[in-house]
Order: structure tokens, then sequence, then C-alpha cells
């Protein structure tokens, strides 16, 4: 988010931000196909539960929307309720994913597949408390840290779990692309 306040970074951030929402937004919608569709011979998972993390997974990308358009610096307020949302959802979707594939297993997921996919949500999931933790500690919102600084710590370990939860979505849909295929 540091990156994307000033123009024209902030420009070039929003539309890259809403270009992941929009490609997170297909993967998931193939992903909640996929499932529907090998839950037909195999009755693995409650349709409803599916949908359920359709509409999660969708929550996340919403809140990535926000987190593109409302800057970090402009609309401190709104940008961090958008961030809560999109890591939020994120984390709570790739838990379900992860327990469907696990459910599937092994006719449709390698347990292998699983315990990569589980290994992330759950690195995911530690990180992502001490990210909202040192965040809302931070009483100031800036760009230019400098170490020593009021809130320094907290601002750096907090963006540090952001990073890691976020490298955690990507590495988490990279294990959708053989079931994909």
């Amino acid at each position: 988010s540091d990156t994307g306040t000033k123009p024209p970074e902030s420009g070039i951030f929003g539309f890259m931000i809403n270009i992941s929402a929009l490609l997170a937004v297909i993967t998931m919608y193939i992903r909640y196909l996929l499932i529907e569709k090998q839950n037909e011979s195999s009755h693995f998972v409650r349709s409803s539960c599916n949908i359920f993390s359709l509409c999660i997974g969708l929550m996340g990308c919403i809140g990535m929307g926000i987190v593109a358009t409302f800057q970090e610096l402009s609309v401190p307020s709104v940008h961090d309720i958008g961030a809560l949302v999109a890591f939020g959802s994120g984390v709570v979707y790739i838990t379900l994913q992860s327990i469907m594939s696990y459910k599937s297993c092994p006719q449709w997921n390698t347990y292998f597949v699983c315990h990569i996919r589980m290994a992330i949500s759950v690195i995911s999931c530690i990180a992502f408390i001490p990210m909202i933790v040192f965040a809302s500690r931070i009483s100031m919102t800036k760009i230019d840290w400098t170490p020593g600084e009021k809130d320094y710590t907290y601002h750096f370990v907090s963006a540090i779990c952001e990073w890691t939860v976020a490298f955690g979505f990507i590495f988490f849909f990279l294990t959708f692309i053989r079931d994909f295929q």
C-alpha cells in the first residue's frame, strides 16, 4: 500500500490490484465449477459449502478493489477496512479450499498437494493475526519510516506479515495448476 499512495504509482498500483482481483475472481469461479463437477460423482462436499467458499473469496476480491481505490494516505480508514476484508476473507477462503481438498482425496487430489495447501493456509493464518495486532498499534499513517522512529517496529512486523499472507495467496493459487489441467 505504501507504493500506491502518490501519483503516478497510485494509478499503477490501483490498476494492478484491480487486475489481480479480476484474475482471482476468475480463478475462484473456475475452482468452484471444478468442485461442482467433481462433486457430481463423488459427493465429497456439500454444494452449499462450495458456494459459501466462493462467496467468501469474492468478498476478498471486493476488499482488494477497495484497497486499490482508496489510497492509504487519502482515506486510511476505508483503505484499512478493505485490507482487512481482503486478507481476512482470503485466509478463510484458502482454509476452506484446503479442507475441501482433503475431502476430495485421493480421487481428485493427492495428499501431498493437500498438505502443501494446508501448510500455506496455516502459515497465512498465523501471519494474519500479528499483521492485525501490530497494524492496530500503529498510531500514525505515514509512508517514509526510519528505524528507531515511534511505531517503526509495529509497521515493520505488520508489513512482513502482510507480505507473507499476500505471497501465501499467490502460492496457494499456484497449487490449482494441476487441478485446472
